[in-house]
């Protein structure tokens, strides 16, 4: 387990998968590790683009892990975090909007960290649905309560520049951007590898807002090869910056 936690940290997905697979079969399936196990072969099957097998992986593992762990731990609550993540890049974001809403309600250590997530969650699903307005309002309360510098922060900030941008105000969303990218620089580069071309996809998103568009193409292009790079084609960052591109190249 801890080999296959190291190398879905390391972006090493594939091997991730191999390894976990390999551990949930020498359990049995009511052993405290399968459910875990499974729950890294969906977080590493979902990093490589395969979002519907990753979440047809969660419906399978969820029950299991709510009978071992209890509906309201963290390791559950945690699972059906990832899962309404997953919604949000199959397009479902009215789905991952009522998870994260139901989720990002604990208490307890854990639970916040959890619950924050689910909220960042949240806020990208209000955005995606065009209610950029409450989707700051979320984002800039959860950032006065919790403005740690760690990865939940960093994608809070970036959900906060979706919702500026979202709403044309191009120089916020740009200096929100900006912020975040130095946090990234600040943070550990396994911590934020889920975060790969985020940064360079806000500010690009910015900058053709403010009809920068030769930096924009530039950071797009560099969103796009490293999210090409660590999560392949179908993954919805690398589907999101080629996306914007064509906007670019179209405007």
């Amino acid at each position: 387990m801890d080999r296959a936690h190291a190398l879905y940290k390391a972006g090493r997905y594939a091997e991730a998968v191999a390894e976990a697979r390999a551990v949930a079969r020498s359990l049995p399936g009511e052993d405290t590790y399968a459910p875990l196990a499974l729950s890294i072969i969906a977080n590493a099957t979902g990093a490589q683009g395969r979002h519907a097998e990753a979440l047809a992986l969660y419906d399978d593992v969820l029950p299991g892990v709510g009978r071992i762990f209890g509906a309201g731990h963290w390791q559950t609550l945690k699972l059906r975090s990832d899962r309404a993540q997953t919604l949000a890049a199959l397009g479902r974001y009215a789905e991952c909007e009522t998870e994260c809403a139901a989720v990002g309600r604990g208490t307890g250590l854990q639970l916040q960290i959890t619950a924050r997530a689910a909220r960042n969650g949240l806020v990208f699903a209000l955005d995606a649905q065009g209610r950029h307005v409450e989707a700051e309002a979320l984002a800039r309360e959860d950032l006065a309560a919790h403005d740690e510098p760690d990865r939940l922060s960093l994608v809070l900030r970036l959900g906060l520049a979706r919702s500026l941008s979202g709403q044309a105000r191009y120089e916020e969303a740009l200096a929100e951007a900006e912020r975040a990218g130095e946090l990234r620089r600040a943070l550990p580069e396994d911590d934020c590898r889920p975060e790969t071309g985020a940064v360079e996809l806000a500010v690009a998103t910015a900058l053709l807002g403010l009809h920068r568009a030769t930096e924009a193409r530039r950071r797009a292009t560099a969103a796009h090869d490293a999210c090409m790079a660590s999560f392949g084609p179908d993954h919805r960052r690398t589907v999101e910056a080629r996306a914007l591109l064509d906007r670019i190249d179209a405007a």
